[in-house]
């Protein structure tokens, strides 16, 4: 699942896609039917990344990939955001049986249940998740540090070491 560049925006219904910026915010895109484009300026609109949001849990909190990725193997039937607090409860609880009942708001579990509606839909559901940048550094400074392995095994095998010449000093009376 590839929830990269999707945002929730404050005071907004639904999801958006991040689509570019420029001078006075960031351009966004609606998921819906309509597509709907607007500038959403930083100052007066809160922008929250699906990729960073966390839910709390006994242990510790778990990214929201991976409560879709729980929702998506779920066998029974999602329910409707609009049901009672009671069967979300239920629902999340099933899903998420870790997931911390006092800090978890059943306004929590509506708004995660109803953006699984919104990109179950999508294409971007099913495709992989791009590999990060920071998996890429690494991935770049493993092999940096193996090619400077083997220069330094190459060097040390083709030099071999000279005796050093002693010094004296001579001493002026």
């Amino acid at each position: 699942m590839n929830i990269t560049g999707l945002v929730a925006v404050s005071g907004k219904p639904g999801l958006f896609k991040l689509v570019g910026q420029n001078k006075s915010g960031f351009i966004l895109e609606g998921l819906d039917a309509q597509k709907l484009k607007l500038v959403v300026n930083l100052s007066t609109s809160k922008l929250a990344s699906l990729e960073d949001i966390t839910i709390y849990c006994d242990d510790e909190d778990r990214r929201l990939k991976d409560i879709f990725e729980a929702m998506k193997v779920y066998s029974k039937t999602i329910p409707s955001s609009k049901e009672d607090a009671k069967v979300l409860r239920a629902f999340f609880a099933d899903v998420v049986p870790d997931h911390d009942q006092e800090r978890v708001y059943t306004s929590d579990i509506k708004k995660i249940v109803n953006w699984f509606s919104i990109i179950k839909e999508l294409p971007l559901f099913d495709e992989e998740e791009p590999a990060t940048e920071t998996q890429a550094e690494e991935t770049k400074v493993e092999l940096v540090e193996e090619s400077v392995k083997e220069e330094s095994t190459e060097k040390k095998a083709k030099t071999t070491k000279k005796p050093a010449a002693k010094k004296t000093a001579a001493k002026k009376d």
